[in-house]
């Protein structure tokens, strides 16, 4: 009974105290927030970046359905946000998405642009621990003067 014991004690106690420990290293997400000036509904010559956009990590099961974490931030003076997340999602399908912008004049979310696919797991290859979001839009609700001549410059450029 005392060898089951002290074989309890070595080998199954130290695999449960790893399994129940936090990560070392958290993961850090960061991605942009931009305004679609013109309302092209994607990144032109126009954009301009917003700071105090707030952005939310979610993580849901593998059918999409059951939420499994949550975690917000804000963007810098930069449009750029970075939000820690100190947990793996190996078995869980994460976004960043757009929440709200402090512009009245420009907070409707780009169709399309409104979140990005983030791998919140170290068990994919991923040297890094920093995951990079695609950039995310809302729309001005009128498009500003000047976006027809950004427009001819962009078709300039495609000839």
């Amino acid at each position: 009974m005392a060898k089951l014991v002290m074989l309890f004690a070595l080998c199954v106690l130290p695999a449960l105290a790893v399994a129940t420990r936090p990560m070392r290293t958290p993961f850090t997400v960061e991605g942009r927030v931009y305004c679609d000036n013109c309302r092209f509904s994607f990144e032109s010559s126009a954009i301009t970046y917003i700071a105090g956009a707030t952005v939310r990590v979610e993580c849901k099961d593998k059918s999409g359905v059951s939420l499994r974490y949550m975690k917000e931030g804000t963007t810098d003076s930069t449009g750029t946000y970075r939000i820690v997340v100190a947990e793996d999602h190996e078995d869980q399908i994460c976004d960043a998405i757009l929440v709200s912008s402090p512009q009245k004049s420009c907070s409707e979310a780009t169709p399309g642009r409104d979140r990005a696919r983030v791998i919140l797991t170290g068990y994919n290859g991923i040297a890094s621990n920093n995951r990079f979001a695609n950039a995310m839009g809302f729309m001005r609700t009128e498009a500003l003067s000047g976006c027809a001549q950004v427009f001819k410059q962009m078709q300039e450029l495609d000839a």
